[in-house]
């Protein structure tokens, strides 16, 4: 399922065997997603979890 606006998307993913999931094209696509790229994944148990590129994570870091 995918519900696509200008700048926002909701889209549902399943969970493998091996705990991977594979992100939407359409998601990659809006955030320029390639392959090889290193993604961040954040978590908190109170407010879920997310998924930032790893090159905006460490420009907001300062480093």
């Amino acid at each position: 399922m995918i519900d696509k606006r200008e700048d926002r998307l909701i889209a549902s993913v399943k969970v493998g065997p091996k705990g991977q999931i594979t992100i939407p094209a359409e998601c990659r696509k809006m955030f320029d997603i390639q392959e090889g790229e290193t993604l961040m994944v954040l978590a908190d148990k109170k407010r879920g979890i997310a998924i930032v590129k790893a090159d905006l994570f460490y420009g907001l870091m300062g480093e």
